[in-house]
């Protein structure tokens, strides 16, 4: 059984739910776009912000991943879960809307035929994917698919953190994604009218009116096809049934930074000593496929909390039924937030060139997964290292397609990451001893007081630490060893081939990925389009060093 489009998108996520809909902006197109999980219909689970941790919880709509034991994480095997649904894990991720700072770009940009990704170059496709809450400007989109909602931050404790904050010497930044990313700022997120607003709600369900759009639902790709170098098609499985369909034009892996490399190892595209272990004919050998793994850490500061105010209340049989009940006929209350409303950027050094810390706040004491919580009132901060230096991989456990691959992040591996780390909790810990916090701030719950030494808060991470779920880097762009694509997402000594997610970044932004992740979509789009790209803006942002 086989069909004939002009593209195929692998995958539904952030990324290729906009590649689907601005192809299908082009009358002579017809794009198939194959997704190994369900349709995303939910009354709840993947529409009211704040059960975010719901689908993380079981494989329903999720990969539910594991890391291999991380050796500097006492040998624990990390929970990864990853969207395995329509929309990917824009479906079921905590929808933060960050950019990144410009300089990370300007970093990419520095790298050989990276030229056209640097700030100026993105911030014009940053502008197209969004409706802002702070309206059109040069820094801000006013008519684009994603709804950029700024939160209310009525809850007691986000106003306390905003205060703390600046008490304890951080700028209130009041756009993090404009002029300054540095300071403390009300956390933006991808919401629309109290909903999430996912990849597929902001683009491909509308395209699909155009029907120029096949989406098959739980259909999952096991190989790409070839004719020598040249990729024609995809098989897949689908309803127990193996399908071919092909590509007239080009195929397109959007699988997000697991799902690729081990899609392209099974396709025979990869490093030649790992396929032949595994028995995989080699088609072309890329040395760089599944490495260069990177991700942010999450490194949990929890406090007791004095005062009924948290969203402990939210948790409770009665309060879970008062919450959904709000959300589900106003679609207001807690249920609307994403619980992260405020957060910080922040530097451990003076010499650092932009922030390589991230706070994210929320009023509550519990896990990000929802599988432990602090019975009771509390609050926390989490830290994410934004550019470590430690490296992971992706790699296959066989040739069957259906095999879970091997991840292994490293986190924490390099020891200028765990001082980062160590000076991070400390300058947490100095903000939450601000007078802001101090109707609220009971023990602290973890680290734990008691914690201090270089030696216990190492210990802590090892014991603890989580990820922030943003895997990346494993595809990279560039002209390295190690790359895997150039600048326009085509697979380096293969033609038809075009790999479009967070695994080309070349490093790791220091943000959230899934709005950086639409960006490079939105601009590769017009690239695989044959369009002239928007011309590059080059606005002047805040920089700690000029």
């Amino acid at each position: 059984m086989s069909e004939s489009f002009s593209h195929i998108v692998i995958g539904s996520g952030s990324a290729g739910s906009v590649l689907a809909s601005r192809l299908s902006e082009d009358s002579g197109n017809r794009i198939l776009v194959l997704e190994a999980g369900p349709m995303d219909r939910s009354l709840y689970e993947l529409r009211m912000p704040a059960a975010l941790a719901v689908p993380l919880e079981s494989a329903r709509y999720n990969w539910a991943y594991y890391s291999e034991p991380e050796p500097y994480l006492g040998d624990r095997k990390v929970y990864y879960p990853r969207g395995r649904v329509v929309g990917g894990s824009s479906s079921i991720n905590g929808m933060v809307y960050l950019r990144g700072n410009p300089l990370d770009y300007d970093g990419w940009s520095r790298l050989s035929g990276l030229e056209d990704w640097s700030f100026a170059h993105c911030l014009p496709y940053f502008r197209k994917l969004e409706t802002s809450d702070h309206g059109s400007n040069d820094f801000r989109g006013g008519d684009g698919p994603v709804k950029a909602t700024i939160p209310e931050c009525g809850n007691p404790l986000f106003q306390a953190f905003l205060e703390a904050g600046q008490q304890a010497g951080h700028a209130y930044t009041e756009d993090v994604n404009g002029y300054r990313q540095e300071g403390v700022f009300r956390m933006e997120r991808s919401t629309r009218n109290g909903r999430r607003c996912s990849a597929s709600v902001a683009y491909l369900h509308p395209a699909r009116a155009s029907g120029r759009i096949d989406l098959r639902a739980r259909a999952r790709v096991t190989r790409i096809l070839f004719d020598g170098l040249k990729a024609t098609g995809v098989e897949f499985v689908q309803n127990g049934q193996v399908k071919q369909a092909f590509a007239d034009v080009e195929v397109i892996l959007s699988g997000g930074a697991i799902n690729t490399p081990q899609l392209l190892k099974l396709s025979g595209i990869g490093p030649r000593a790992e396929l032949e272990e595994h028995g995989i004919a080699l088609r072309h050998h890329l040395p760089g496929v599944g490495e260069n793994l990177q991700d942010h850490l999450d490194y949990l500061v929890q406090f007791h909390c004095l005062k009924p105010v948290s969203f402990y209340s939210a948790t409770t049989p009665a309060g879970k039924l008062s919450t959904g009940l709000k959300w589900l006929l106003f679609k207001q209350g807690i249920g609307a937030s994403n619980i992260w409303e405020t957060g910080t950027f922040f530097c451990t050094r003076d010499d650092a060139a932009l922030p390589n810390m991230q706070h994210h706040f929320a009023p509550i004491a519990i896990s990000y997964d929802g599988t432990e919580k602090i019975e009771g009132h509390g609050f926390q901060f989490h830290i994410s290292q934004m550019r470590p230096r430690s490296r992971g991989w992706v790699r296959l456990a066989s040739a069957d397609p259906f095999a879970p691959p091997r991840i292994r992040f490293n986190h924490l591996r390099d020891a200028d990451d765990r001082q980062e780390i160590r000076d991070a909790v400390r300058i947490t810990r100095e903000f939450a001893t601000q007078a802001a916090f101090d109707g609220f701030r009971g023990s602290e719950i973890a680290p734990g007081a008691d914690i201090t030494s270089d030696a216990g808060l190492d210990a802590f991470g090892r014991a603890k630490a989580e990820t922030s779920h943003h895997p990346s880097c494993t595809c990279k762009m560039g002209q390295d060893d190690l790359a895997v694509v150039d600048g326009e997402g085509l697979v380096h000594g293969l033609t038809g081939l075009r790999i479009v997610d967070a695994s080309i970044m070349p490093s790791v932004v220091s943000a959230n990925i899934n709005i950086p992740t639409i960006m490079m979509a939105e601009k590769i789009a017009d690239l695989a389009r044959g369009r002239t790209p928007l011309p590059p803006n080059a606005v002047a942002f805040y920089r700690r060093h000029s």
